[in-house]
């Protein structure tokens, strides 16, 4: 089997492949302080709920933005697996033209979310990631990616907020009911939830003005199930896309 580890600031998505599915999923806390025999007992924790362990595992391959963590990983699946980890960045095949000033700046997480989203949707493309940050990544008709926006995601935006307003409490991130609040807590659902809303379908609809066409969208990340129905714009969600992208960047390279 191959451990997919998706790194984020956040969150840490891993998923156990066998054969061509996915037989596996877990969404955990990212923590920068944990030593490589942490992860190492954690992940073997989430096997064992599973039926499963690091016996079973032959491979692993990691998309990381938290470099800290990417040599974690690293100690970590050497221990486990006797082999080093594949992970995703320059010198690996990915299938998908990078057209950016400077290709070594775009996030690992967004090579693989572009490889995957042009395979299970096709291009043009635009796909939207709701996690730490939310970000746009386009895909041209001739399957490039041609770069993208990074928006503060909603939890950040929300933490600023209440960190800078003393009058302000800490709110679930769930939808009102209504965009003219008739409560603090409703305005602030409605300016932060429906709020991200509204700059999605803004940033979407100037995206295609400069490409001079409408695209399919696809939603991905953490809170993608939260905002993306919030959105005028439709579009589908794929909380597995990452994974998806990090199994075929494994294939093309393994």
């Amino acid at each position: 089997m191959i451990l997919a580890v998706d790194i984020g600031n956040t969150q840490t998505v891993l998923g156990l492949f066998e054969g061509e599915g996915l037989a596996e999923h877990w969404r955990v806390s990212t923590d920068p302080s944990l030593t490589a025999d942490e992860i190492r007992t954690k992940i073997g924790g989430l096997l064992a709920s599973e039926g499963r362990s690091w016996a079973e595992v032959r491979r692993v391959v990691v998309s990381s933005v938290v470099p800290v963590l990417t040599l974690a990983y690293e100690e970590v699946a050497k221990k486990a697996t006797g082999r080093a980890p594949m992970v995703v960045g320059p010198g690996l095949k990915t299938g998908v033209p990078i057209r950016y000033d400077d290709p070594r700046e775009v996030g690992a997480d967004r090579i693989v979310n572009a490889v995957a989203g042009l395979a299970e949707y096709g291009a043009p493309l635009v796909i939207v990631d709701f996690g730490t940050a939310t970000t746009l990544d386009v895909l041209s008709a001739d399957g490039a990616y041609v770069g993208g926006s990074i928006a503060p995601g909603v939890e950040i935006s929300a933490e600023a907020l209440f960190s800078r307003a003393a009058k302000l409490s800490k709110v679930d991130l769930e939808a009102p009911a209504h965009v003219i609040g008739k409560a603090t807590r409703e305005s602030l659902q409605a300016g932060l939830l429906l709020g991200q809303a509204a700059m999605i379908d803004g940033l979407l609809r100037r995206t295609w003005d400069e490409l001079g066409t409408e695209t399919k969208v696809v939603a991905t990340g953490g809170l993608a199930a939260r905002i993306a129905p919030l959105c005028a714009v439709p579009m589908p969600i794929d909380p597995e896309l990452t994974l998806k992208g990090l199994i075929r960047v494994y294939r093309m390279n393994a």
